[in-house]
């Protein structure tokens, strides 16, 4: 059975798979020497956002869904508070108590595999829940697709969360483990993120795009029309899921990009405020009256050697150009939730590419080798829209792809992108330089006596 309050739900291509599940469950056997009969499994996806991309510290309005592959968290109640962890994907034994106080990273150098476990102790015993078991656990996540955009962070936090959660039998709701996901991420890291990717993770249905409020934390759910139509086979969607794989790796809380963005961000909302006379709302742009914006935008002045010169009203450049990603993004969330619920992929492709070029333009996010590799899936064969994954600094690209084009659009970026850049390629696994998805469901601590496929 899936545990109570958390999600389920089932469309056609289920993660994990019974394989998985029962690799991870006897690694927890061999380091507890507990019965396999006694595992839990939290099975947290990874996460993709088609629009709304970084608008979601400033309170805008984002679109998310998950993957069928993700993070699986093997775990058994540990006789006492201690915890004892070990990882598919890094070396060591990770041991603390859930009793002992937690103080958040300092130094985002001193950020390791273990930060996560504790960080959701931290996050846990600030918000006053009694924490008096541990865990005997192993994690494990996809290799190659950890630190590429795809949320695997707060994948690895929210795992950490229901399973500490399950075994002191705490009934914490969605969207409370959603605040204390953001509290692992920008209290005990240090990282100024918002809230898309633990609401994509916790929240996602399948056969739906999720609409994250994350001024108000309201989540919202549209039904892609398409699926109820009597062509769409086994209730299938008509399109799939291309992730294309830069060969570069970030660490946010070791990027100081992803910070200075937010911080922009936050300056701009602080100058359109005050010169609206709102200097008493906080500062995001969400608190800003477009008509307040628009007024402020830059003024043409004269075209000099083909280059525009402009008079700054109240932003400065950098300023005025995160301004501009935030109001321009909003609308383009807007318009893709009518297209979505329309089924017109083509609309909500153009507006996905319209994000990622935005995010390059003036967010100024990504690299000469994450550019590439955009603008090559706007090339391949069935690929409806594309635009960056994540922070957009580094790791990969998404594409929404028509579904019986996938393969070909997914060998065509293979092979170009080993042109562009063949010393990155090279160190990408064969098969995980573009990876065919789906979407998926919500994370959930699945049970021993739980049969996914029943």
């Amino acid at each position: 059975m899936v545990a109570p309050g958390v999600g389920g739900g089932g469309g056609p291509s289920r993660w994990p798979s019974e394989e998985e599940l029962d690799i991870v469950r006897k690694k927890v056997v061999e380091i507890s020497g507990r019965d396999e009969c006694e595992v839990r499994v939290a099975a947290c996806p990874y996460r993709i956002c088609p629009l709304g991309a970084h608008i979601d510290h400033q309170g805008g309005i984002v679109t998310a869904m998950t993957i069928n592959y993700g993070v699986l968290l093997g775990f058994v109640p540990s006789n006492d508070s201690e915890v004892l962890l070990q990882s598919g994907q890094f070396e060591g034994v990770v041991r603390f108590r859930v009793d002992d106080l937690q103080k958040p990273i300092d130094n985002p150098e001193n950020i390791n595999w273990e930060s996560y476990a504790r960080g959701a102790v931290y996050a846990l015993q600030n918000s006053g829940y009694d924490l008096r078991k541990g865990i005997i656990g192993y994690i494990s996540g996809v290799k190659g697709l950890d630190s590429s955009g795809l949320s695997s962070s707060a994948a690895v936090g929210i795992a950490y969360l229901l399973a500490l959660e399950n075994v002191n039998d705490l009934v914490v709701s969605s969207v409370d483990n959603i605040q204390l996901d953001k509290s692992i991420e920008n209290k005990y890291l240090g990282l100024e993120n918002g809230i898309l990717d633990p609401s994509a993770i916790l929240l996602s249905r399948y056969g739906y795009l999720t609409f994250m409020d994350c001024k108000t934390a309201s989540p919202s759910y549209v039904y892609f029309l398409e699926l109820s139509k009597s062509q769409q086979s086994q209730g299938h969607l008509p399109f799939k899921i291309l992730l294309a794989f830069s060969g570069l790796q970030h660490n946010l809380p070791k990027k100081r990009g992803y910070n200075t963005r937010v911080f922009e961000c936050k300056e701009a909302a602080r100058a359109l405020l005050h010169a609206s006379g709102c200097e008493e709302a906080s500062n995001i742009l969400r608190n800003v009256d477009s008509v307040v914006y628009e007024a402020q935008k830059f003024l043409k002045l004269s075209m000099q050697s083909q280059h525009d010169l402009f008079l700054q009203c109240v932003l400065e450049r950098n300023l005025s150009r995160r301004a501009e990603h935030y109001f321009s993004e909003m609308k383009r969330v807007a318009k893709g939730r009518d297209a979505w619920a329309r089924g017109n992929l083509q609309e909500l492709g153009q507006l996905i590419s319209a994000s990622g070029r935005s995010s390059i333009l003036n967010y100024e996010c990504g690299s000469k080798e994450m550019i590439q590799l955009y603008e090559i899936l706007l090339k391949a064969p069935g690929v409806l829209g594309a635009r960056f994954s994540g922070a957009g600094f580094r790791g990969c690209c998404l594409a929404i792809v028509e579904s019986d084009r996938a393969e070909a659009a997914a060998a065509y970026v293979a092979a170009e992108y080993e042109k562009a850049q063949p010393e990155l390629v090279s160190r990408i696994p064969a098969d995980r330089r573009v990876l065919v998805c789906e979407p998926g469901d919500s994370a959930r601590v699945i049970l021993p006596d739980d049969r996914l496929h029943s």
